[in-house]
Formats: structure tokens, sequence, C-alpha cells
């Protein structure tokens, strides 16, 4: 199988930004495409195309997981939900401060560590380990039998209460089968890293792709960029997602894996690569 099985030689550029976890690392309880991973490092590694990761993993993460998994080098890292910009450069990682500036506003300059005291009495959120937290990104475990909407109200409540505009993200760890969630500067999600980056980069609606598989790509999942959702998202998140396609007419800017590509079952990166051909289909065999 070779790589120009897709075809994106119409386009000057192009900037993918895919997800991790669960959607091109093939760490779920589905099974992966052999040869998916390789295909995608070798279509990626065309000179008209960027790179980037956007994920919840910190930095120290992201590399170990480039290493676990042979993923290619990227050009920028989305990391930390949306909190952390760095741009990759003679294999140096930049982290792009003008960034930081911006979402630090929301937070009236405070950082997660500052935010902890105000959640202390909340013993259904169990703090994440130290490497798990960021500079603006406080995380939290919660059990799946918690009333998720009860608490949320309660930190939402205390933000404000503070005068801090905040973002909170909730997802599932369907491997550990725990409840995550992530306390953000409002300005600071998966959607608004890529719009930022997307235009101090020169990348358009037109040029841009999103993968993703989880709760915490939703707000790209269902925003004006180009998306995909891989095949093997859970079902909640799909069921969501087709009830977003009915009610906002996303049918343009949302695509669902079917694992009917280059005999490729849909999951992880053969479900990200029939999606980009779903958006720029073939115009070479």
């Amino acid at each position: 199988m070779s790589i120009d099985k897709i075809a994106i030689f119409m386009m000057n550029k192009l900037l993918i930004c895919t997800d991790l976890d669960r959607t091109l690392i093939p760490n779920g309880s589905v099974p992966e495409s052999p040869q998916a991973r390789s295909l995608f490092a070798e279509f990626v590694s065309q000179p008209h195309i960027t790179l980037t990761y956007v994920t919840g993993r910190d930095k120290k993460l992201v590399q170990n997981a480039i290493e676990e998994y042979q993923l290619p080098l990227p050009n920028f890292v989305i990391a930390d939900v949306g909190s952390t910009i760095y741009h990759i450069e003679n294999s140096q990682w930049l982290r792009i401060e003008d960034w930081d500036n911006n979402i630090a506003i929301d937070w009236q300059g405070k950082n997660s560590s500052d935010l902890i005291p105000l959640f202390e009495d909340i013993k259904q959120c169990q703090l994440q380990e130290k490497e798990k937290q960021g500079l603006h990104k406080l995380s939290y475990y919660m059990s799946l039998d918690e009333d998720k909407e009860i608490i949320l109200t309660k930190i939402k409540s205390r933000l404000e209460n503070e005068s801090l505009k905040s973002n909170l993200i909730w997802s599932i760890d369907e491997e550990e089968k725990t409840g995550l969630l992530d306390i953000l500067p409002q300005s600071a999600n998966k959607y608004y890293s890529i719009e930022y980056l997307m235009k101090s980069q020169n990348f358009t609606l037109e040029n841009t792709i999103f993968s993703g598989d989880s709760g915490n790509d939703l707000d790209v999942l269902i925003s004006p960029i180009k998306s995909i959702l891989v095949g093997n998202a859970s079902i909640e998140v799909k069921e969501k997602i087709k009830s977003y396609i009915e009610t906002i007419n996303l049918t343009d800017s949302i695509y669902i894996a079917k694992g009917e590509y280059l005999t490729m079952n849909g999951n992880y990166s053969a479900g990200i690569l029939e999606g980009i051909a779903h958006y720029f289909p073939r115009v070479n065999y």
C-alpha cells in the first residue's frame, strides 16, 4: 500500500491536528489496523503538511508517547487540553509564551495551584497527580457514580464568585472507568488553541483538519473546523455527535469513520486517514 492512495496533491498546505490517546495512539480496547500508523506517518511526512498533536498530556507524556508508539515528530504540540502550545523546531520544544499570556487574563494572572484551595472541601474531586497539572490546567478525578452536574455547578459558582473566567471540561477515561475534570481559563480549550494556531500560521477552515475520539474533543468536533471522529470512539460520544449533526447541521464539518477505506477498520489512525480522504477525495492512484 502506498501513500499515493491518499491525495491532497492540489493543496499548497494542510494543517492536520489530532488528539493522541485512543485517536492516533492505539491504546483503547479495539484493534488497530496493522498498516495504518505507518501509512499515517508516511502521509504527514509530506512537506506541505503541518502536523499538530492536540492532547490532554503534558510535554513529557507527549514525548513518551512519541517514543513508545513511534509517532512522527510534529511541528506543534497543543498540550494540557489546550492550555499550552509548543513549536518544535530542530527537535527543540519552544513554548509559545504569547498563548500563556493570552489565557492568563481569564484567571487574573493566577495559576492552577492558586485555585486548589477553592475546592479542597469538595471530597468527590480527587486531585490528579502533580505531573498531570499544568500552569493553567487544574485536573481532578471523579467517580462515575457521582452526580457530576451538581459538582460542576458548585465549582462553576466558586470560580464565578472569584471573578475567574473558566472552562470546565469533562471526559471519561474508558480504560480506568473514571471521570476526568479539567479546569482551564475560559479562553483555553482545544478549539481556541487550534484557532490561535491557524491564525498565527496562516491556515484557514479550508486547509485545517482535526481528529478526536472523546468528550474533551467535542469543542472542536462540533466547531466549523473539518473534523473526524475515529471509529473506536465511544457510543456516548458518537450519539452526541449525531445529535449535533441533526440539530445544528454539521454535515459539512464532521465525519464519523466507518471502516470502509483501504481495507482498514476505521479505528485510530485508520479513521484519521479515512476522514482526510473524505474531505479531500482521491484525485490520483
